[in-house]
């Protein structure tokens, strides 16, 4: 059975390393209205610093159609999150510093920082994602523990969600060879409550948790979609265990696909509807597992492609700085509450891409525009 070799590690070289202002200035940026993951990248690519960018917000914002600029985190602010978060043992990465899983720096939307809690070094590690239905079949958690049991031993991460259902079942099965829970709410705000055990035990078997949410914060229903995201994107493929028609874990599968992920699909009874959706994403051309060679095999490739640094990237597309006013009244007279791409905005109004990549940006941050998978757009 092909395998990592020896203390494989899925890292992004040369790595970097924050300083403490730059690590304030990031955790400011990405706290403030209106500026998720997407947008932050967007600004920092072109104005060259969270710090730049932190001081062109009221502008932008104005320029969106903001009545008043929207909050801007302050230097206090971040500091205390950070200091918090260091007395719960949490460390704040960014992509490219050791110990954020390399894969998951590459995604489009990318967490800025990172917080990390448990063993950085094991984040290093290729990662296989099982996911599944909470309300699981024995056999498929079953199953579950067998696929995370034979993957730990042959030197993959297991990475979940820790729900309840197949992703506990993955986690259990996979602590002592090394397991990562992705967190949907604060490292403090733990999903189902009695999974605390479970996560302390991860956590002192070398294995680590993860979330892009400040201590405190409690999960909501929008916030699972927003974690789904990092499960896929830290992995080299997702394996879907069990999934009914309309699961959360089919999203995780969409998220894969895009993220340009290897999609797994156990396949299940026709007359059991929890495997109505993992029957249909084989359907669609998930690859049917059977065993855990079958993922193995099938990620072997892909190990051996080398990863570029993200931050080696840049956005390619540039901005302008000051769109004319008939440029940005067509564009957002273009727009409307259906999600239309943005190759589809450039066509349709004549404008260069740059231009309608600032208006987009400027509405962002004036809490107007929706940004959608796939690269489509709504005014909220």
């Amino acid at each position: 059975m092909l395998s990592p070799q020896g203390d494989a590690v899925d890292a992004i070289n040369p790595s970097m390393e924050l300083t403490e202002a730059d690590r304030i200035d990031r955790l400011r940026l990405i706290r403030s209205d209106n500026v998720g993951p997407r947008t932050f990248r967007s600004l920092v690519d072109h104005f060259g610093t969270a710090r730049a960018a932190l001081e062109r917000l009221p502008d932008l914002a104005r320029r969106g159609g903001a009545a008043r600029s929207g909050r801007i985190c302050s230097v206090d602010e971040a500091k205390a999150e950070l200091a918090a978060s260091r007395r719960f043992g949490i460390a704040w990465l960014a992509p490219g510093e050791d110990g954020y899983p390399a894969r998951l720096a590459m995604i489009d939307d990318a967490p800025p920082l990172l917080a990390v809690r448990g063993d950085n070094a094991t984040l290093m590690r290729p990662m296989i994602a099982i996911v599944g239905s909470r309300n699981a079949s024995g056999a498929g958690l079953k199953f579950a523990g067998l696929l995370a049991r034979e993957l730990g031993e042959a030197g993959f991460l297991i990475i979940s969600g820790l729900a309840r259902g197949v992703d506990q079942a993955a986690h259990r099965t996979s602590v002592e060879s090394g397991t990562v829970a992705v967190l949907a709410g604060g490292h403090d705000c733990i999903y189902p409550p009695e999974h605390g055990d479970l996560l302390a035990a991860i956590l002192n078997h070398a294995g680590a948790a993860i979330s892009e949410m400040p201590l405190g914060h409690e999960p909501r229903a929008r916030d699972f979609p927003r974690r789904n995201r990092l499960i896929s994107g830290a992995a080299l493929g997702v394996v879907v265990v069990e999934a009914a028609h309309r699961s959360g874990s089919l999203i995780t599968a969409r998220m894969a696909a895009e993220q340009g992920r290897e999609v797994f699909a156990v396949p299940g009874s026709p007359l059991d509807p929890r495997a109505a959706g993992t029957n249909d994403l084989i359907k669609q051309g998930a690859t049917l597992v059977t065993e855990a060679s079958d993922i193995i095999n099938a990620v072997a490739p892909i190990m051996e492609r080398p990863l570029m640094h993200p931050m080696s990237e840049p956005d390619s597309e540039p901005f302008e700085n000051d769109p004319q006013g008939h440029d940005r009244d067509q564009i957002t007279g273009l727009l409307g509450p259906a999600p239309i791409s943005i190759d589809d905005l450039v066509r349709m109004s004549g404008a260069s891409p740059a231009i309608v990549r600032t208006v987009l940006l400027e509405l962002e941050l004036a809490g107007k525009l929706e940004r959608h998978g796939g690269g489509l757009v709504s005014l909220i």
